[in-house]
């Protein structure tokens, strides 16, 4: 879909609708807001069309001028705006004629929102296998989304899934209050970043598994990614401690959170062993209760999961972190890059980063 055509996007439908899910960059000017939409529908059902028609027009009429004042008003003759609603219907039909005989070119989305979810769903099944991935992994605590951000700020194209799902992937990686997007948005957001790379070069993502918190990675990104090469963060366990330790603060400030997460794996570890790491927490001996929950959950959790999805893993070049501070990430993303713009990422290219999983297997 051409958005780009466009000066505007706007979304006329209600608040609700639009936050669920939205055309990326789209303005939300509802003609209806949620509460003045199930009023003009409950009209319609128990009185009649022509009444609820008679109600809606008015307060689509009332909408869009506050609208016109408040939010497009600022615009010249030559402002053309997309606007588009459930189907592409009366409610951006409305808004598209009043702006026109404003004199502003407004066009409306054929087929509305539902016409673009389903091209949503069909690019993200086609989109990913165009795109050269270099999946970045590395036991939790390894700093994978520390060095994507230096990877960006290197000047590579990189996909951070994390990001976009609101969640660090982990039974403890809720992030404090920001609740997940719904799957819909995460999909319209991961689609709009998909779009926007630069095909003739590599873009880095982080080896994920399907699901990110509660939210799924569409199947052909997911496949594309575990057939992608691989490179393998190489970080020491004390500087895993403290990156983990800064990440997950919130929780150390929350003991009831995070006993409420640590329950939730029970079923995999047992009691006693739960209750081991709580009695580390209450004690606030904290570096000694993030090394347990490493070794013996994380580490063998990655282990058996990587290794299995990503065939390439085992002969992927690793990079080595050697401190927790930023300075460390962003040399590592700036040699990087510089292996991946010369000559590709292949094992051994540059001793002081790489070094290939053979050689570290010896």
């Amino acid at each position: 879909m051409k958005f780009k055509d466009f000066d505007a996007i706007i979304d006329a439908r209600t608040p609700a609708e639009y936050a669920l899910d939205h055309i990326p960059g789209a303005v939300s000017a509802p003609v209806l807001d949620d509460a003045e939409r199930a009023e003009v529908g409950t009209l319609y059902k128990k009185v009649s069309p022509f009444e609820a028609k008679k109600l809606g027009g008015a307060l689509v009429a009332k909408n869009v001028a506050r609208h016109v004042e408040r939010l497009f008003g600022k615009n010249d003759k030559n402002w053309r705006p997309l606007i588009y609603c459930w189907r592409g219907g009366k409610r951006s039909g409305a808004m598209a004629h009043i702006l026109r005989e404003i004199g502003w070119d407004a066009q409306t989305l054929e087929g509305g929102y539902r016409a673009y979810r389903r091209w949503v769903v069909d690019a993200l099944a086609t989109v990913p296998a165009e795109i050269d991935f270099i999946v970045v992994h590395g036991p939790t605590g390894s700093g994978k989304s520390r060095f994507l951000s230096a990877l960006a700020k290197a000047g590579a194209q990189v996909l951070d899934l994390e990001a976009l799902a609101a969640h660090r992937g982990s039974v403890l990686g809720g992030l404090p209050g920001e609740p997940q997007p719904s799957q819909k948005w995460f999909e319209s957001q991961l689609l709009a970043a998909l779009e926007n790379f630069d095909r003739t070069h590599p873009v880095f993502v982080e080896g994920e598994s399907k699901k990110i918190g509660e939210l799924q990675v569409p199947e052909a990104l997911m496949a594309r990614m575990r057939a992608s090469r691989c490179i393998t963060l190489e970080t020491e366990l004390p500087t895993r401690v403290t990156l983990l330790l800064d990440e997950y603060r919130h929780f150390l400030a929350d003991r009831a959170a995070l006993e409420a997460q640590l329950d939730c794996l029970v079923a995999l570890h047992g009691r006693e062993r739960i209750g081991e790491w709580k009695a580390l927490a209450a004690a606030g001996r904290w570096r000694e209760f993030v090394e347990r929950l490493l070794v013996q959950h994380y580490d063998p959790a990655y282990q058996r999961s990587s290794m299995r999805n990503y065939p390439q893993l085992a002969s992927a070049p690793v990079v080595r972190i050697g401190a927790a501070e930023d300075a460390a990430f962003d040399a590592a993303a700036r040699k990087i890059t510089d292996v991946v713009r010369n000559s590709g990422v292949e094992a051994g290219e540059d001793a002081d980063v790489l070094h290939g999983a053979a050689a570290k297997r010896a």
